[in-house]
């Protein structure tokens, strides 16, 4: 091999092995700002082929260089998917990531990647979830999400903050992962059953059930269903015309357990649940057959 190629192969296959070790990071930034693991996958394949076509030798700081073209992307990409979303049909869930048998995607802080939390991100703007998830979960800090961002670092401490806060009032302190798990195991057994005095002792008197079907499943209710009495009565409805012939395969994802239920040799549908001390504040059914590739059966840690 002439030198020229020779050293060409040593450059990229630096590249690679720098890019690999961040990319776990790259994934988890763009998967919290997307609630989409396919969507995330498509911006790390776009910053891959960035990093390859890049003069690698001006880049002072390849995990910053890296860590910027992800964010940028996923902003971009959150803007058009809320656009999407307003013609979703039905509620909207993140996509549920297999942190059991991928752990690195619940690295950093995974509080910050409960399937409920990453819903309430979606009520933040793209650049303020950018922000909160830079911050909170990777601990970046400030004066570099304001470079990665573009603006102030005074205005970047701003939008933290705010964000923050937008959390902060909408969610409750969830329970350790035994109780959660406990908490699951009750509600899957009475809901089978469509126990109703069980169910109602098991909700938060605001409890809110939400199923994302994408138009593209029967029996996913298109209206999120709210309140411990209309919750527990429309389980009870639900349990004759879904649970006969299923089978239930705990797994770990977005850090906590949950389960896939499937119908044969088919995963129909992945739930799980948040709860504080008042009880399971959700439920949340995530059916739509293409965000269920992520998870897989197996015992939850």
């Amino acid at each position: 091999m002439p030198s020229g190629d020779s050293e060409a192969a040593s450059a990229l296959d630096q590249a690679a092995s720098v890019f690999l070790g961040l990319r776990p990071r790259l994934f988890g930034i763009a998967y919290r700002m997307l609630g989409s693991s396919a969507e995330a996958e498509d911006i790390v394949q776009e910053v891959w082929v960035r990093w390859q076509t890049t003069d690698r030798t001006a880049v002072l700081d390849p995990a910053a260089f890296l860590a910027t073209a992800t964010t940028r992307l996923a902003i971009n990409l959150a803007q058009s998917a809320r656009k999407r979303r307003e013609t979703y049909v039905g509620p909207w869930l993140p996509e549920p990531v297999d942190t059991g048998a991928d752990p690195e995607a619940g690295a950093e802080r995974g509080q910050e990647l409960e399937l409920a939390v990453l819903l309430l991100l979606e009520r933040l703007s793209p650049t303020e979830r950018a922000a909160y998830v830079l911050r909170e979960s990777f601990d970046y800090p400030y004066g570099q999400i304001a470079a990665i961002l573009k603006m102030s670092e005074t205005n970047t401490r701003q939008l933290v903050s705010r964000a923050r806060k937008r959390i902060a009032a909408e969610r409750r302190t969830p329970v350790s992962s035994a109780a959660h798990r406990r908490l699951l195991t009750a509600f899957l057994a009475a809901a089978q059953t469509g126990d109703l005095a069980v169910l109602e002792e098991l909700f938060a008197a605001d409890v809110v059930n939400y199923s994302d079907g994408g138009g593209a499943v029967r029996g996913a209710s298109r209206i999120p269903v709210i309140g411990r009495t209309r919750v527990a009565k429309f389980m009870k409805a639900f349990a004759p015309r879904f649970w006969p012939g299923t089978t239930i395969d705990w797994v770990e994802a977005n850090g906590r357990p949950g389960v896939l239920i499937s119908h044969g040799d088919t995963v129909t549908a992945f739930v799980t649940i948040s709860a504080s001390a008042r009880g399971i504040d959700q439920i949340l059914w995530v059916m739509n057959p293409a965000k269920l590739a992520g998870v897989s059966p197996g015992p939850a840690g």
